[in-house]
């Protein structure tokens, strides 16, 4: 994936270079609003870390001009935690809203939420194997189908999005708040047993607790059952 880094503070965007090239993410960084907008031209990314507080200009201003010939989709990153900021934001176009200081691991995150949610609505995506296999479990996302062995598993859509989404970054740990986030609704404010509920149920129908793995004070991870393990 090409991500677009659009910050003026040279230490802040080396961090987050660094970290998305750890996430296997290709970048380029501009520190300007019109560097951002002759980029999107030229390095055709596939999402956009705006900064608001620009040198040349707002970056509210540099979203609304993407925002007016491309669907890119554009997370702000921005040291302006008022509603007001995140609201106009929003309302102009962009996808996400990050406060600084942030976690690389929620950042990353958030990117590929974002992504994800933006191929479901593409016209048209790049040709690639729909399917996640993971020992006697696969996962086709297109078809909506889990399978285990020959057996197929039939989850609700709340649950087949939650297990596509943990499954999307096999042992990495997602934090419950990032979960709820990201598959339920971005301005969620019910209760964590929710997605205990879920995460219960998935593990029913599935056979074993090792598939989705629990981490203590923080949230989940999925896993692949060891041959043999008990469930």
């Amino acid at each position: 994936m090409r991500v677009l880094v659009v910050e003026d503070d040279a230490s802040v965007a080396d961090g987050i270079i660094d970290g998305l090239g750890s996430a296997q993410f290709t970048t380029r960084h501009v520190s300007t609003g019109r560097g951002c907008l002759a980029a999107m031209a030229e390095f055709r990314p596939d999402l956009v870390l705006l900064d608001l507080g620009l040198p040349d200009m707002d970056g509210i201003d540099v979203c609304r001009a993407i925002r007016s010939d491309s669907d890119t989709p554009i997370i702000v990153v921005s040291a302006r935690d008022g509603e007001i900021d995140r609201v106009i934001a929003l309302e102009i176009g962009a996808d996400d809203y990050v406060v600084k200081p942030f976690g690389m691991r929620e950042l990353v995150a958030r990117i590929r939420a974002v992504h994800r949610r933006f191929g479901q609505n593409a016209p048209e995506a790049e040709p690639e194997s729909t399917e996640r296999r993971f020992g006697e479990l696969v996962i086709d996302i297109r078809a909506q189908r889990v399978t285990l062995g020959d057996a197929v598993v039939y989850l609700t859509p709340k649950e087949f999005a939650l297990l596509v989404y943990l499954s999307d970054d096999p042992g990495a740990v997602f934090r419950r708040a990032d979960i709820l986030h990201d598959v339920w609704d971005t301005n969620w404010y019910g209760t964590t047993k929710t997605l205990d509920a879920h995460i219960a149920a998935i593990r029913k129908k599935l056979g074993h607790p090792g598939w989705i793995e629990s981490v203590r004070g923080v949230g989940f991870r999925f896993g692949v059952p060891l041959p043999g393990s008990r469930a």
